[in-house]
């Protein structure tokens, strides 16, 4: 069996420890004594024969009759699946998206089922490119139904292709994908990278408009949320679930199919990121030197295109099939197997390395705001029971910051930046005098439907992500971070990791207790 998660005491005999920097890394010593850091499990062993379990779960489902009894001809099919934003780094072909939508596709034509569209739900993500499509679903099915505009993606600014189901008794509006809606059964295939992902959160967000979304992406749902990695103290989830009932009792029949992935996240050349700094090899010492020497000297842009045509042989390690809830439930349990890590107590100080990628960045740059998000977004997030830094501590993380942004994937990103965050970094004060005009303007919403950009909205999502943490924590500090940014955003720039424990010296004093979140790969801290 692999190794479970680790938390290891820093002593002066202990190495120094992996630190990411965007498209770069260092090794950064932790004080002795009163440091610890925090190690993701092994990844877990995968299915053999994933194409027979993937069919198993069809054929024999959770709280739900099987799939070919649901299918009948002169049926509307639906099929709608994650998007680009998962998994991290992409997978290895064939993707998991592709051997599940195959099997049900496979099913449907036994059944006499030929109304089918396939559906990628995008919510206010943008648009996936045709490489990216291909890369989920794979040519086969690319090829047989997107020349005849069966395969699609979720266009959430289109008045004629929503349906309204209902409210509910929050007064939160459900409004999602008119053919989904109107469909005899809505098949979901979602892949679960973290215990976020899934269950009704794939349908009541992922086919949703603006007008749903702005029911529970907001400061106050973040604020209130203790924890999106725990479903029963996330107001988010508490508030999908809500819209889960309206879609149960006036939507569509779901069907829903889950999957998870080990964390075995990097190939070949890279393997000594996933692994234990004491325990590195000769050849890991070597690769890790030639490759940050390599960086050093790489402009960003390249460094980010040979980061992000990284294939990780991530591997499945369950699949489930049928009533969303019940699915769910057996998912999340698997995802925990994986990534949970128990650690007791919490630290005065969180540091973290922020890396090249996040869920809205992919094949893209993850500019300042997404920094953010990242840190005080889902790393902060990244705990079961408390937060791994106490109220009133301090986060630390590393990334060098620089003001930049792709120009067709975050237009409204750069307007954000400039015109929000140089009045505020407020989340409450953002969503009273700024997010309706940047929601409803003419030309992101042109730039959503038509090019490859996130929504006008989507920035303020991500600061509200933070929102929590940004509520929790006194201080966040940038190491490595140009100045100027790091101070628009609202943070405070240091130099070196010394002078940024200097720093927060002023906040938790000079014996501070210190943790460090490893990751990636991924993983849950159950703080106790």
């Amino acid at each position: 069996m692999p190794r479970p998660g680790f938390v290891l005491d820093v002593d002066r005999s202990t190495p120094p420890t992996l630190f990411w920097r965007g498209e770069g890394f260092s090794l950064e010593k932790l004080p002795a004594d009163r440091s610890r850091v925090i190690y993701p499990a092994e990844p877990l062993p995968a299915i053999d024969d994933v194409d027979g379990a993937i069919r198993h779960a069809l054929l024999h489902p959770v709280d739900s009759d099987p799939l070919p009894a649901l299918l009948f001809p002169g049926m509307k099919l639906t099929i709608a699946f994650d998007d680009v934003s998962l998994p991290l780094p992409k997978m290895r072909k064939p993707d998991i998206r592709q051997r599940v939508i195959e099997a049900v596709l496979d099913l449907a034509a036994e059944a006499g089922v030929d109304d089918v569209h396939i559906i990628a739900a995008l919510a206010l993500h943008r648009r996936m490119h045709e490489f990216e499509l291909r890369h989920a679903v794979g040519d086969r099915v690319y090829d047989a139904f997107a020349p005849r505009g069966l395969l699609y993606q979720h266009d959430a600014e289109d008045p004629a292709g929503l349906a309204f189901l209902g409210a509910t008794p929050q007064g939160e509006e459900v409004e999602i994908n008119k053919r989904a809606a109107e469909s005899d059964l809505l098949v979901y295939v979602n892949i679960n990278l973290v215990a976020m992902d899934g269950g009704w959160k794939s349908t009541a967000t992922g086919l949703a408009s603006y007008r749903s979304l702005r029911h529970h992406h907001n400061p106050a749902t973040m604020q209130a949320s203790r924890s999106f990695m725990d479903q029963h103290r996330s107001e988010l989830h508490k508030s999908n679930w809500r819209m889960g009932k309206v879609m149960r009792d006036h939507g569509p029949k779901v069907f829903q199919i889950e999957t998870t992935l080990n964390t075995d996240t990097f190939p070949k050349g890279f393997e000594f990121l996933s692994r234990r700094e004491w325990e590195w090899t000769m050849r890991d010492r070597a690769s890790y030197l030639g490759v940050k020497k390599s960086l050093d000297r790489t402009p960003a842009k390249l460094a980010r295109k040979i980061f992000h045509s990284i294939e990780a042989p991530h591997q499945m390690t369950s699949v489930q099939a049928g009533e969303v809830e019940a699915v769910h439930r057996i998912t999340t349990e698997h995802v925990f197997a994986q990534q949970l890590v128990e650690v007791r107590g919490q630290t005065d100080i969180l540091t973290m390395g922020i890396p090249y990628i996040s869920p809205y960045n992919v094949h893209s740059i993850l500019n300042p705001i997404l920094v953010m998000c990242m840190g005080l977004g889902y790393y902060f997030n990244m705990y079961r029971g408390m937060p791994l830094v106490r109220e009133g501590g301090v986060v630390i993380m590393t990334h060098p910051c620089p003001p930049d942004f792709h120009p067709v994937h975050h237009p409204s990103y750069i307007d954000f930046y400039e015109q929000v965050l140089s009045e505020t970094t407020d989340p409450v004060r953002m969503s009273t005098e700024f997010e309706e005009r940047f929601a409803t303007d003419d030309w992101y919403r042109h730039l959503y439907r038509t090019s490859y950009a996130y929504h006008g909205v989507h920035p303020f999502y991500m600061w509200y992500w933070g929102s929590h943490g940004l509520q929790h924590v006194a201080r966040t500090i940038i190491v490595g971070g140009d100045p100027k940014t790091v101070r628009r955003l609202g943070f405070t720039p240091a130099s070196t990791l010394d002078d940024a424990l200097e720093i927060a010296s002023d906040v938790v004093g000079r014996s501070a207790t210190i943790t460090h979140l490893h990751t990636p790969p991924l993983m849950v801290a159950d703080v106790s």
